[in-house]
């Protein structure tokens, strides 16, 4: 599913040169659940935005599956970040004008999904995260837990075959949190492929696998027993 060779991101501040990305190599497979760990400054939300085709790396390789992303223009990233990949992000990102069910359609718009097949998506991918009978609330009349099965909807609404989920439970109460990891272990057991950026140690043996960043490398790399 994702395939990173010798992968560098590289910053200039002025005279400074930062290496975001120091040579990364790392390989997923298809239906893992992984998760990308490190402290701030390690390297991690880099390199989250390089699997999310939101950002080209400097130098090296990036196939996604099997596709090779590194080197493509930005219409085309979008196009396969709406195919490809369903986000799941820390801020939920939805719109409040919005209700859950046109929050969730929001993608499917820009993939070109006519409008009666999109609602039976959106609803039916709002019913998949318990939120069927809550489709026409705002994200002011949620609560948290609910604004981020929301998002979760949103990400699974087009089927992708990628979930990256970045600090998915970091704005929640702990109740809230457990229930979101739950999700993503259910959608793992049903051949997803999980990418879960954390910088919490408890939350990353959730997973199936960690690799720990720390200064743009990969430090460690191990199965969660």
């Amino acid at each position: 599913m994702i395939r990173i060779e010798n992968m560098y991101k590289i910053y200039r501040m002025g005279t400074t040169q930062v290496n975001a990305l120091n040579g990364i190599s790392l390989h997923i497979k298809p239906k893992e659940f992984v998760a990308i760990v490190g402290p701030s400054g390690s390297g991690k939300s880099t390199l989250m935005n390089m699997i999310g085709c939101l950002d080209t790396p400097t130098s090296g390789k990036y196939y996604l599956d099997g596709l090779e992303v590194s080197k493509m223009k930005d219409d085309e990233l979008a196009n396969i970040r709406n195919r490809k990949i369903g986000f799941i992000f820390q801020g939920f990102n939805l719109l409040p004008k919005l209700n859950a069910l046109e929050n969730v359609e929001l993608p499917l718009i820009y993939m070109g999904i006519h409008r009666r097949e999109r609602h039976r998506m959106a609803k039916e991918a709002l019913e998949r995260v318990g939120l069927g009978e809550r489709m026409y609330h705002k994200p002011s009349e949620l609560s948290g837990g609910q604004q981020q099965r929301v998002a979760i909807a949103r990400a699974l609404a087009s089927r992708p075959p990628l979930i990256l989920a970045d600090e998915p439970t970091g704005a929640l109460d702990s109740k809230s949190g457990a229930e979101i990891l739950k999700m993503l272990q259910e959608l793992h057991n049903e051949g997803k492929t999980i990418v879960l950026i954390t910088h919490d140690n408890s939350i990353a043996l959730q997973s199936k696998r960690i690799i720990r960043i720390q200064d743009g490398m990969v430090t460690e790399d191990r199965e969660v027993a």
